[in-house]
C-alpha cells in the first residue's frame, strides 16, 4: 500500500509503477485496475491511495505500508488507520518525509507540524531494532540535475538551504534568542483555573501592535499579539491575531476585535514605529480606546533579550500553539536576520508592557575586597 497526501502525487507514482510492470500487465499475467490504482498478480498486489484525509485509507490492509510525504498528513493516518492495517500479517511501515519548513507548513494537515520530525528522532534513538532511520540530501539524489541544484542554491538563504536541500531538521538555530524547547516546556493548553473567590486569573491583558515592515517576506503583515499577566506573576501569550495585510481598516479591526474578545486593558505600540499613525487609525473606529506608545530607547536585540530571559526562567507560557510567531522567535538571530519579524516585535511590546516580574538572581557577596 502506497499512500501520499495528494492525487497528483498518486498519479506520479502510478505512472512509474505501471511503466515498470507493463510487460506482465500487457501479457495478462497481472490484473490492473486503473480507477482504483491496483496491480494484482493473484499472489500479491500493489495499491495506491491518497491520505490527505486519513479516513480514505480505512478498510484496507498491507504487508508493507508506505506513507510518502508523511509530514503533510494528519497524525491519525498512522496512529488510527495505518497501524491496524499491519496487524493481519505483522507488516512493516515505511515513512518518507521532508523536514518541515515555513514554506511547506501551509500545505500540511498535521496538527503538530513537527510530528514526523519527532518520530524520526525517536527512530534514530531506538536501540531495540524496531526502527531503522535513513537520511538523504538533495545531493544524494541521482535523478536530479546537479548543475541546476548548484545554480538554484545560490539564491537560497542558509536556513532554506539547510532545510530544503540538506534536509536538516532544525530545532534550534545558533544565535537565536529563543528555542523551541523552552517554549514547549512551558506551553499550556488552557489558562490555570481560578478559585471560586478569585475568578479572574489574569490581572492585566495587553494587545500589542507592530506595523507592517517595509521589506522582507512578511512585509504585508501587521503583528498583533495578545498577552496577559497572571496572579502568579507569569505572562501568558493568549492569541496571535496578526493581520496579513498592511491596510489600516483590516489590521485596526483585527486589533480592536482582539481587544474586545479578551476584554483587554490597553493597546500598545512602539512610538517610533508609526505609533501616532496607529493611534489615529484606532481612534477612527473607537475614539475612547485606551492606548499607549512605548518609547524604545534601545535597539531591537536589547529590547528582546529581557523577554527571552523570561522564557528561559519559565515565566512565559503560550496558551496553545502559535506556529508563525514561534517560527519568527526561533529563527530570528540578532544582527543576522534581515527581515523584520512583526509578530515577534509585537510580542516583545506586549510582554514589556506587562512588566512581568523577573525571577530573583542569587549573587554571592564578596567579602574582603
Amino acid at each position: 500500500m502506497y499512500a501520499t497526501p495528494t492525487q497528483e502525487q498518486i498519479m506520479t507514482f502510478w505512472a512509474e509503477i505501471t511503466k515498470a510492470f507493463f510487460e506482465p500487465v500487457n501479457n495478462g499475467h497481472m490484473y490492473k485496475n486503473e480507477s482504483m490504482h491496483i496491480l494484482d498478480d493473484g499472489l500479491g498486489r500493489i495499491r495506491a491511495k491518497t491520505a490527505w484525509n486519513a479516513d480514505t485509507l480505512r478498510g484496507d490492509f498491507a504487508d508493507i505500508l508506505i506513507l510518502d510525504e508523511f509530514q503533510l498528513m494528519e497524525e491519525t493516518a498512522w496512529t488510527e488507520v495505518g497501524v491496524p492495517m499491519l496487524l493481519d500479517n505483522n507488516g512493516d511501515a515505511v515513512f518518507i518525509y521532508t523536514p518541515p519548513s515555513r514554506l511547506s507548513r501551509s500545505s500540511s494537515k498535521a496538527r503538530d507540524p513537527r510530528y514526523a520530525s519527532k518520530l524520526f528522532k525517536e527512530a534514530k534513538a531506538d536501540t531495540t531494532g524496531r526502527w531503522e532511520a535513513f537520511h538523504f540530501t538533495s545531493h544524494d539524489n541521482p535523478h536530479i540535475s546537479h548543475e541546476a541544484l548548484e545554480d538554484i542554491t545560490q539564491d537560497m538563504t542558509d536556513l532554506a538551504y539547510r532545510q530544503e536541500i540538506l534536509a536538516e531538521d532544525i530545532d534550534e538555530i545558533p544565535g537565536a534568542l529563543w528555542n523551541r524547547k523552552s517554549i514547549d516546556d512551558t506551553r499550556l493548553s488552557s489558562l490555570p483555573d481560578s478559585t471560586e473567590k478569585d475568578k479572574d486569573f489574569l490581572t492585566r491583558i495587553v494587545v500589542a501592535i507592530d506595523p507592517a515592515a517595509s521589506s522582507g517576506p512578511n512585509s504585508d503583515e501587521t503583528g498583533i499579539i495578545v498577552a496577559g499577566r497572571g496572579k502568579d506573576g507569569h505572562a501568558y501569550v493568549l492569541e496571535d491575531a496578526t493581520a496579513t495585510s498592511a491596510l489600516p481598516e483590516i489590521w485596526a479591526n483585527r486589533a480592536l476585535n482582539a481587544y474586545d474578545d479578551w476584554q483587554a486593558n490597553i493597546i500598545v505600540a512602539e512610538a517610533n514605529q508609526g505609533g501616532d499613525m496607529i493611534e489615529h487609525t484606532l481612534r477612527v473606529y473607537n475614539s475612547g480606546i485606551p492606548y499607549t506608545k512605548i518609547h524604545a530607547k534601545r535597539g531591537k536585540a536589547l529590547r528582546a533579550e529581557p523577554v527571552s530571559a523570561l522564557y528561559e526562567k519559565g515565566m512565559v507560557h503560550h496558551v496553545g500553539v502559535f506556529l508563525d510567531l514561534e517560527d519568527q522567535m526561533c529563527e530570528w538571530v540578532p544582527g543576522m536576520t534581515s527581515d523584520s519579524p512583526d509578530r515577534l516585535d509585537a510580542l516583545v511590546y506586549a510582554l514589556t508592557e506587562l512588566k512581568v516580574a523577573r525571577a530573583p538572581i542569587k549573587r554571592k557577596r564578596l567579602v574582603g575586597f
